[in-house]
């Protein structure tokens, strides 16, 4: 660790605040939607199907730009378009207005990821480069871990506004030791600055054209995003469900007596969830399948994370929920390293570097496709069919109730004129909901099985 230069640890600070702002968003941002700005769920799913992916195209592009005009200015770039961004999102509330607003911000955490891993990779060596990773790997989830424990909950009890401008201030303020006290670490050959941005975009659509043209590899790709689905599903279906579905009590009064605290779960304890998961296992699971083949244990941890989401099919208690999204961070845990390993081997020799920036390309599929096709099944099973039998039995009663009003705040209504909630929910059908992403999760198993089997190279099988 003596060995890790200032800059180092100044990155480590960077990424710590600018995830912590960013799942501090993210942990209320769809409910915030639908709840507040009132939105419909298709509304929802669409703002999120769109901006999270393109925190993981971005990059590819992002990456080869900052090599060019310099990590320093890349970083001013992006926290000041985050910062612009999560403020904007907290003062406009039109659909266009959010939807810009919060494409700003994707746009500089498009911008931000690569600068920081970047960085990482030019201040560290063989002797200290897994170290290096693995303290930056825990600096995200501390962060995801920690913002939306503490600091959401206290700031959404004032205001939901509030969260986006923390998050805001979090990431401003980062241009203060980004001007002053980080150092640039790369360095550039006389022929690299001489290099026009035009011809390293050219380079760059050669390399997705290249790719894009191994379909082996975009194969796998799309197999693999298929698990991603089921992980976005914590951002939007997951949280909207928690509050319908989920009854804390048990759990607040468990921690409350435990530490003598008023305790309230809420939606943006959600991904509290996973971020401590991976934080108190990491090490070991990663221990554990360290030696392990690689395709057995990919297929190994979709299983596991597909048990994960059978238990929430399975029963609506606060525990079952708890352990359901456990038992799936463990699968996230045991799949990912592993694939990261997987797209190594498979990559031709002159090109890992490339296959393995592309290699992110499951998060633009995951998330995109898991957002929108995850938004519209709630609307499907859940929104569309409690709305309406509830309009229905409120009308009986002379209520009315216009039609963009949130879901929940039906709900509140409904309760206020004698309707317990037990009936109300009973109207909405989430067993379907998370069998369908089950089923999900069962043909992503036989795809790698079938993937594994028949066209996979044997001499990497027999590798790994």
């Amino acid at each position: 660790m003596k060995k890790f230069q200032s800059v180092y640890w100044i990155v480590i600070m960077f990424e710590f605040f600018e995830r912590g702002a960013y799942y501090g968003m993210l942990s209320i941002l769809s409910v915030y939607l639908t709840d507040k700005l009132n939105f419909s769920i298709i509304q929802a799913g669409s703002i999120l199907g769109i901006i999270q992916p393109i925190l993981y195209f971005l990059p590819i592009i992002t990456g080869a730009i900052a090599d060019k005009v310099g990590y320093r200015r890349m970083l001013t770039i992006a926290f000041s378009l985050l910062g612009i961004g999560y403020f904007l999102t907290s003062q406009t509330t039109e659909y266009a207005a959010v939807f810009a607003s919060l494409s700003i911000m994707a746009i500089g955490a498009g911008t931000f990821k690569p600068v920081i891993s970047g960085t990482i990779a030019k201040v560290t060596d063989e002797s200290n480069s897994g170290l290096g990773f693995g303290i930056y790997y825990w600096a995200i989830n501390l962060g995801a871990f920690l913002f939306p424990l503490f600091i959401v909950p206290f700031l959404k009890s004032m205001s939901w506004n509030y969260v986006f401008i923390a998050s805001s201030l979090c990431t401003l303020l980062m241009l203060i030791p980004t001007i002053f006290l980080y150092k640039e670490p790369v360095v550039q050959s006389k022929e690299e600055k001489n290099d026009k941005i035009i011809k390293i975009v050219f380079d760059i659509v050669k390399k997705i054209t290249t790719v894009l043209l191994d379909w082996k590899f975009i194969l796998f790709i799309l197999i693999y995003s298929l698990f991603w689905v089921l992980y976005f599903q914590m951002y939007g279906t997951v949280l909207w469900y928690v509050q319908l579905f989920i009854d804390a009590t048990a759990l607040n009064n468990f921690i409350s007596g435990l530490f003598n605290i008023n305790w309230h779960f809420d939606v943006e304890h959600v991904t509290v969830i996973n971020a401590l998961t991976i934080i108190l296992l990491q090490l070991i699971i990663s221990k554990i399948v360290q030696k392990k083949k690689t395709m057995p244990t990919i297929i190994a941890g979709f299983v596991v994370a597909t048990i994960g989401m059978l238990i929430l099919a399975l029963c609506s208690n606060i525990w079952f929920f708890i352990a359901g999204l456990f038992v799936f961070s463990i699968g996230e845990m045991v799949v990912h390293p592993k694939y990261i390993s997987y797209l190594g081997l498979i990559a031709p020799a002159d090109k890992k570097a490339t296959y393995l920036g592309f290699g992110f390309l499951y998060g633009v599929f995951g998330s995109s496709i898991g957002s929108i096709l995850g938004a519209n099944l709630y609307n499907k099973f859940i929104n569309t069919p409690i709305l309406t039998q509830l309009k229905l039995k409120l009308g009986s009663l002379g209520v009315a109730v216009a039609d963009n009003t949130p879901l929940t705040e039906v709900v509140r209504i409904g309760e206020n004129y004698g309707i317990s909630k037990q009936d109300i929910i009973s109207y909405g059908e989430p067993t379907k909901l998370w069998l369908i992403f089950c089923l999900i999760g069962v043909i992503a198993i036989i795809s790698l099985l079938l993937y594994s089997k028949f066209i996979t190279n044997k001499k990497i099988s027999e590798e790994k």
